[in-house]
């Protein structure tokens, strides 16, 4: 039954079926995960994305909120070969355009032949073609979402786990997810969650031992006002970033950041740490990445498939950034100890 179309750049029209109705447009984008969709759909990091999975089957362990990493769904869309009853009905309660029937094989191919693509789908009994290409003509570039961070961050200051005893850490959430949040609390953190747009006023009221900035979405230079936080503490407080944070870090200070043809989504990125010559795998999910780290910042680890940076530091300055989710929720927990760097760098 063919009741979804999805319009791609270039005004190539697919026909979908409709498994939640409605509209939308957005990035078009791909991740290899064969595990977390619930983590996938509600990372922040795919707001204004239409997401697609590469994995046929979608859904085939139900649907349960203690594996959400916020409180409801990222992506604009969702397309997938095949969806389960329990990932519709998830997106229909919360109004997210979603659809199956499709060749994922061939979207995928093409994203990586062509690059993340402007994307417009309309699902439901009356979508027609004229619908999804009308919704591909609105969609904006990513670049474009200038104030993408209040889509994602808290409005208000938040305080996790207070009263513990191990370091004050002030995360500015460009799109944290909750998995870091909850590695930190671990570690017995007191995590002052702040908004994006945080002032220099409202760290200093935190007295931080540790300045820590969260993944999050879309262009790196639609971030300043985190940029120039890290302007004003660097040499003063530890600084440590997580995939979008890496970038605000590196751009802060010197380096540059660039689009990526299709970014980097998926629990299975091999990245090589090039003082122990250990490769780890990796859970990531960005479309920018670090084109020059400028001269305050060391590569010390690289992407095996591309070569692009995926750790900075500076020890002089104590700064430890990473470009994937040490987390890894979902994916590999190689990585899990970079959390414990982060703790023994503010605690120094």
């Amino acid at each position: 039954m063919t009741d979804a179309y999805v319009a791609i750049e270039g005004e190539r029209v697919i026909e979908a079926r409709s498994r939640s109705p409605g509209t939308t447009r957005g990035e078009l984008v791909f991740t290899t995960a064969y595990t977390g969709y619930e983590e996938s759909l509600t990372d922040p990091s795919y707001e204004e994305q239409l997401l697609t999975f590469s994995y046929p089957l979608i859904g085939n362990y139900g649907v349960r909120e203690e594996r959400f990493e916020s409180d409801r769904i990222h992506p604009r869309g969702v397309l997938a070969r095949e969806m389960t009853d329990d990932v519709a009905e998830w997106l229909q309660e919360e109004e997210v355009p979603g659809v199956d029937h499709l060749d994922t094989r061939e979207i995928v191919t093409e994203i990586r032949d062509e690059g993340a693509m402007k994307c417009g789908i309309a699902a439901g009994p009356d979508a027609t073609e004229e619908d999804a290409i009308e919704q591909l003509h609105q969609c904006k570039h990513m670049s474009e979402h200038t104030d993408i961070g209040s889509q994602v961050s808290v409005r208000d200051a938040t305080v996790h786990n207070e009263g513990g005893s191990g370091p004050d850490v002030a995360l500015v959430d460009c799109g944290a997810k909750g998995s870091i949040i909850e590695s930190l609390i671990e570690r017995d953190a007191v995590v002052h969650q702040l908004p994006y747009d945080a002032t220099e006023a409202e760290v200093e009221a935190v007295d931080p031992d540790v300045l820590f900035i969260s993944n999050g979405p879309g262009d790196p230079e639609n971030f300043e006002q985190a940029g120039e936080i890290v302007e004003e503490f660097v040499g003063e407080l530890p600084l440590a970033g997580i995939c979008l944070g890496q970038q605000v870090v590196a751009n802060a200070l010197g380096g540059r950041t660039e689009k990526m043809e299709f970014g980097h989504r998926g629990v299975n990125q091999p990245v090589r740490d090039l003082r122990t010559d250990q490769v780890v795998m990796t859970t990531q999910n960005h479309g920018y990445t670090v084109a020059d780290p400028g001269d305050k910042l060391e590569v010390t680890q690289r992407n095996v498939n591309d070569d692009t940076p995926e750790g900075l530091d500076n020890e002089d300055l104590g700064i430890i950034t990473r470009q994937y989710h040490p987390e890894a929720n979902p994916g590999p927990h190689d990585s899990l100890s970079f959390f414990d760097d982060v703790i023994e760098l503010a605690e120094e």
